[in-house]
């Protein structure tokens, strides 16, 4: 391979917080209709992103527009980092968070769609400010990249090379031939979807600015709500709940089954081995919690007021276990309950779903169903292999063999993910946590979930972390959203060789 092509690397970048500055031209009317002092700092980073992105633009017109393998890892690791450091610049200029450390941990937790927070009093924060905030999440969900994948044919430039780099999951299943024509197919899924969750939301009982927010924060299964108490302040409200607990499952689905279902061939949706591990996975879960907090309960566990005949300890009980699974597998991290009040066994369920993640395909951090299942598959059939030494058994995925090479590349990254999981739980003890506490910020971090357990449990939050842990976190994050390989391997020598 030759060498790379940074004037397109950079035209990338361009682009990109161009489109970054705009969506905070969006957040802007939301301070002004509040008449908020933070219009003047969101205005401003709009500006001043969107001149950045015009400069890298212009400056670099490169004499060849094809993207190869190289320069898809980079511009898309370079791409989440310019979000990042450009996303910040709301928080820093409205000095609503003034801190640089704690600035980027919140934006880089936004477009990862981690859902950690450094904020103590969200409540508190300006309107623009929160819609930035979830606007963040927004972006992060389906990948900025993707949705400028869908408007490179204008440009000239190509984009198969970056939709393999940054879709999540072990394959990129596509729905049409040109990749253009998949990116925009994706994208108006995903924004339909968030308009009809904010309009049921709205409807059932939240105001129109905490359902957009919230809408926006489910479909990118991000977690970040406008509450203190994220969605457990709609305690009295279970319709809200269940709204949401539909929409975390279907953001966690494979958006391919999504627009399957959407064409009316439902039976494609459930002949997917992954959907029914994920769906019935979750289901199973549920009913265990349910049964544990039904006769162990939860302190801050309340039924409905409102209808108190109706909705009463076992409608409660269900709805929790249901939400908080759901919300923890999707990787959303929304709150209802604090898992870790309820029983040992309880939190050690939620503690291995933090090694999960959702579907392949989806929004969905984490390791994701599919390699479970072909792992799974693979050491039952090893035991095969042991007794007929000589017998060729392929492994197989929904009644097709998997190729070899994508069993090594999905065995190569459990490894890899647990060894970063086990090195970032010292780093981080060495760091100022306690133990526990460390175990649960690595975890979360590197799954994009966002509570933990120890002292960033449910109801508490990352403020309390030294600097040098928000930026580590920040970079697990970073790297567990892009599943690992597209930053690893810019670390490698041999991705730097001219050949």
């Amino acid at each position: 391979m030759g060498s790379l092509n940074t004037k397109i690397i950079f035209r990338f970048l361009g682009i990109t917080a161009i489109l970054n500055g705009f969506f905070m031209f969006i957040a802007y009317p939301f301070s002004v209709y509040h008449n908020e002092n933070a219009k003047w700092g969101i205005l401003g980073a709009g500006i001043v992103t969107v001149i950045i992105g015009l400069l890298l633009y212009f400056l670099n017109k490169p004499e060849s527009t094809s993207i190869q393998k190289k320069e898809g890892y980079l511009i898309v690791t370079l791409g989440w980092l310019t979000l990042s450091l450009t996303g910040m610049l709301p928080y820093l200029l409205s000095e609503s968070i003034p801190s640089i450390s704690n600035a980027f941990f919140e934006t880089l937790s936004g477009y990862s769609t981690t859902g950690s927070s450094i904020l103590t009093d969200i409540e508190s924060m300006p309107k623009g400010i929160l819609f930035w905030r979830s606007a963040t999440h927004w972006i992060g969900g389906m990948g900025i990249i993707v949705l400028t994948i869908a408007i490179l044919p204008l440009l000239g430039i190509g984009g198969m090379q970056l939709f393999m780099a940054e879709a999540p999951g072990p394959s990129a299943d596509k729905l049409h031939p040109r990749i253009t024509d998949t990116a925009k197919r994706l994208y108006l899924i995903y924004v339909t979807l968030t308009i009809v969750q904010f309009l049921l939301l709205k409807v059932a009982g939240m105001t129109w600015f905490d359902a957009i927010n919230h809408a926006m924060a489910t479909m990118s299964t991000g977690g970040f709500s406008t509450k203190n108490s994220s969605v457990a302040f709609y305690n009295n409200l279970p319709f809200v709940q269940y709204i949401i607990i539909f929409f975390m499952l279907v953001a966690g689905t494979n958006f391919v089954l999504t627009y399957f279902a959407l064409k009316g061939k439902v039976q494609k949706v459930f002949q997917s081995e992954e959907f029914k591990y994920y769906f019935f996975g979750i289901i199973g879960v549920s009913a265990i919690i349910t049964i544990i907090i039904y006769f162990f309960q939860d302190p801050n566990l309340q039924t409905t007021i409102a209808h108190p005949m109706i909705y009463g300890k076992a409608e409660s009980s269900i709805r929790h276990s249901l939400f908080m699974v759901t919300s923890v597998v999707t990787t959303t991290g929304f709150v209802t309950a604090d898992f870790t009040m309820w029983h040992f066994f309880a939190t050690g369920i939620f503690f291995a779903l933090f090694f999960t993640g959702g579907s392949a395909g989806s929004t969905s951090g984490g390791i994701k169903v599919v390699r479970h299942i072909v792992m799974l598959k693979n050491s039952f059939l090893e035991f095969k292999k042991a007794l007929h030494p000589n017998a060729i058994i392929p492994v197989r995925y929904d009644a097709k063999a998997v190729n070899q090479s994508i069993v090594f590349n999905i065995i190569s990254f459990f490894i890899i993910y647990m060894l970063i999981f086990i090195l970032a739980s010292v780093i981080l003890t060495l760091l100022g946590l306690d133990f526990m506490s460390a175990l649960g910020a690595a975890a979360s971090s590197l799954g994009n979930i966002g509570p933990a357990i120890g002292s960033v449990s449910p109801v508490d939050n990352y403020a309390h972390l030294s600097d040098g842990a928000k930026w580590f976190c920040s970079f697990l994050m970073l790297i567990g959203r892009l599943e690992l390989f597209t930053v690893l391997i810019l670390f490698t020598p041999f991705f730097w060789r001219k050949n």
